[in-house]
């Protein structure tokens, strides 16, 4: 039996992996900002002691700390972080203001920070541990319009490359999780924003997108109570991997992605390499 601390776990994501991890047998401490609704979204499941509901603002580091606290004391461990909590903003990065780029920031990058600096001494103290780290497939290449909300999740990869070096020796395994289209209420306004400020040079471009990701709300291909499967199926690997792709279209992303940085490469390597000091 595996305990698991979700942030973000009222809806999405979050909400399908901690009903994943119950039916499993699990003991899940789901958080949000209004634990209240993950109570009602739970409640057919019969949870019991196995349920531990706290309330998290992920942006205050003592709330985490707390938080973390509350399920230690309860349930003595914990053995699987999932840093879920984050919303993301549509627009072009010219036309998004200084401080949404921060709010955005603000959760998706400090605030999964301050949970993972409050749960890493239970699980370095253990020797053992899990760290799942919800990006997307904008994570790991961006694209017009979520130029913003893939800076927050570039940054997100980029941590994680480097704590999971840090934290192997110590037993401790991390991976990053890239959902491609998914049908949760991702693309609700509750979950994503949009810039009020439209240029009209950027309508073929980010404009463009915009329309499309409006048009593909509760339309994705992908079924999140599949892809919490996955990752909670993940919770019993020895090595689980660096990254998990999720979604056939994720896939294709980061498949065209590599082709073109290899492309890339391989077209200006002599510039590259023409750059160290002569022998």
């Amino acid at each position: 039996m595996k305990t698991w601390l979700i942030t973000g776990a009222s809806r999405g994501f979050g909400l399908e992996i901690a009903r994943q991890a119950l039916s499993r047998g699990d003991q899940v401490i789901a958080t949000a900002r209004d634990p209240k609704s993950i109570d009602d979204a739970l409640a057919d499941l019969d949870a019991g002691s196995r349920l531990l509901t706290a309330a998290l603002d992920v942006t205050d580091g003592a709330t985490a700390d707390a938080a973390v606290q509350q399920g230690v004391d309860h349930f003595g461990r914990i053995d699987v972080l999932v840093n879920n909590a984050g919303y993301g903003i549509l627009g072009a990065v010219e036309e998004i203001p200084d401080a949404d780029v921060r709010a955005v920031f603000d959760v998706n990058v400090f605030g999964l920070l301050n949970v993972t600096r409050s749960v890493l001494p239970v699980m370095r103290g253990r020797r053992s541990g899990w760290i799942v780290n919800i990006s997307s497939v904008a994570g790991f290449t961006g694209s017009p319009a979520w130029g913003i909300y893939a800076a927050s999740k570039f940054a997100v990869e980029g941590h994680s490359e480097a704590l999971r070096s840090e934290l192997a020796p110590l037993g401790v395994h991390v991976t990053i999780v890239e959902p491609g289209y998914f049908r949760t209420d991702f693309l609700d306004s509750s979950s994503l924003r949009t810039t009020p400020h439209h240029i009209p040079d950027y309508a073929a471009t980010a404009g463009a997108s915009r329309e499309r990701a409006h048009a593909a709300n509760h339309a994705q291909p992908g079924d999140p109570a599949r892809a919490a499967a996955a990752i909670v199926d993940l919770s019993d690997h020895t090595d689980p991997p660096l990254r998990l792709q999720l979604g056939a279209d994720c896939v294709q992303r980061v498949e065209d992605k590599l082709r073109t940085v290899r492309a890339e490469l391989d077209t200006w390597r002599h510039v590259a390499e023409a750059t160290a000091y002569p022998h």
